[in-house]
């Protein structure tokens, strides 16, 4: 079993940089209109021969109220009749993306989201769905991982049937925050009934897995108040959790302008928050996954860890990693072999492009030996923290500590901090480096120095 992780304030104080989440490398930075359906149609081709099963993302952008701190892609609209139009284009894409893969493609993971996928109605998630059947090699035996993400002030009783009828295992539940206080600087007011009574649905109907999503670093969020949130939630027993640092950008994401930046809560405080939060969940039997995520001892996250068969894609940490992933929908992104590639985040563009028959690919990347090379090394590191430098090697057939050479200064330097471990044959994040593993993985970025930093929020 993986050691507890290890608070140390003196590294967070000197690694806590801007960097990305590395849900992608080359991450979506990288992406440029260069890419576009020649390049996806050819990658689908060569899923189909290679006949890989495949993970299904589809972006729902409609959400009827507008949450503050969000930076996702989404619209907020009271007008149920925008998602018909939406829906018809989404159901094209379905089609034209489908006739290029194999029907024997099997479909091992699906996740609706968003925006708030449960705005549509009843019969549009069923039209939707029997879309997706229809069209796509979905299981049929609930052995697949099908997510969608709920809001549980659009999600009742009934709601919560039709999803396990649909074929839906697998809930994430937005919550950030229980205090008044904090849901009314955000413009989120959501009890803690209204979130239990979705969970206790879920257990009812039998899905297999609850995540709850927390915020720290909310406007009016105290080191205590947060506290009294985290030990609510754990009271409801999710099998995941994911506690994420707000980065306030404002001059990014228009919503977060609504904020009073007066009313967040200082860096010290933030730090605290996160420091309890860790030792709150560990006590409670909770893993730390990494990346903000933790996970219960048997969830099959902290089981695929344990077995260094853990993955990171567009969705986060999975088990289904070798999945070709399928983005459906305005603004989603799909990574099939070594191609990525995004729909316009437009909803006029990308609906405009379907009505004329043709896919709202915009921009993406083709990897090339040097980004898959590098892809490897940083998805072992932030999966299984550590890397066998022996198993690149190999892969790759390269010398490792040749081709990083002049890496080796800087992995010194964090070695000697007590972030790694740094030898002959591998290298170890180490308890009090694991918070921190973004860093470490940024070492090996390729493209970072080009970067502005300002575009990514910081490590913790």
């Amino acid at each position: 079993m993986l050691d507890a992780i290890r608070w140390d304030s003196d590294l967070i104080r000197r690694y806590d940089l801007a960097g990305p989440r590395y849900t992608s490398y080359p991450t979506a930075v990288q992406f440029h209109g260069q890419v576009g359906t020649f390049d996806l149609f050819h990658a689908l081709r060569d899923s189909r021969k290679a006949q890989r099963p495949l993970s299904l993302y589809v972006h729902v952008p409609f959400c009827a109220n507008i949450c503050y701190y969000c930076a996702c892609n989404k619209v907020i609209t009271k007008d149920r009749g925008r998602a018909q139009p939406y829906l018809q284009r989404l159901e094209q894409e379905i089609q034209l993306i489908a006739c290029h893969l194999d029907p024997a493609q099997k479909v091992e993971q699906l996740h609706f989201g968003g925006g708030t996928p449960t705005f549509l109605s009843h019969d549009e998630l069923r039209q939707l769905m029997a879309h997706l059947r229809k069209h796509f090699n979905l299981l049929d035996d609930d052995s697949g991982d099908y997510g969608i993400e709920i809001d549980p002030r659009e999600a009742d009783w009934s709601t919560m049937g039709l999803l396990r009828e649909l074929g839906f295992n697998r809930i994430s539940i937005g919550l950030q925050d229980l205090d008044p206080a904090v849901q009314r600087a955000v413009n989120r007011l959501q009890s803690l009934e209204e979130t239990r009574a979705v969970i206790d649905a879920a257990r009812t109907l039998q899905f297999r897995s609850i995540n709850i999503d927390l915020i720290y670093g909310l406007p009016k969020q105290t080191p205590d108040n947060f506290a009294r949130t985290v030990e609510e939630v754990i009271s409801l027993q999710p099998d995941r959790l994911s506690v994420f640092n707000y980065a306030h950008l404002p001059e990014r994401f228009m919503p977060q302008r609504r904020i009073n930046s007066s009313e967040l809560p200082n860096p010290v405080h933030k730090l605290e928050m996160l420091q309890r939060t860790i030792e709150q969940l560990t006590a409670a039997g909770y893993r730390y996954i990494g990346m903000d995520h933790f996970a219960l001892p048997d969830d099959e996250l902290a089981i695929a860890q344990e077995e260094h068969t853990l993955q990171r894609n567009f969705q986060g940490y999975t088990t289904h990693g070798h999945c070709d992933l399928i983005g459906l929908g305005v603004s989603a992104i799909s990574q099939i072999g070594d191609l990525y590639c995004q729909n316009s985040s437009d909803l006029t563009a990308y609906q405009n492009s379907l009505a004329s028959a043709q896919l709202a690919t915009s921009r993406g990347l083709v990897c090339n030996a040097d980004d898959r090379l590098r892809r490897a090394v940083i998805q072992q590191l932030i999966c299984n923290f550590k890397l066998d430098f022996a198993e690149i090697e190999q892969q790759f057939n390269i010398d490792f500590q040749g081709y990083f050479g002049a890496l080796w200064p800087q992995l010194q330097g964090m070695a000697a901090d007590g972030l790694i471990k740094l030898e002959h044959e591998r290298i170890e994040v180490l308890p009090a480096g694991r918070l921190l593993v973004r860093s470490v993985c940024m070492v090996f970025d390729a493209y970072l120095e080009q970067q502005n930093r300002q575009r990514f929020s910081r490590v913790i």
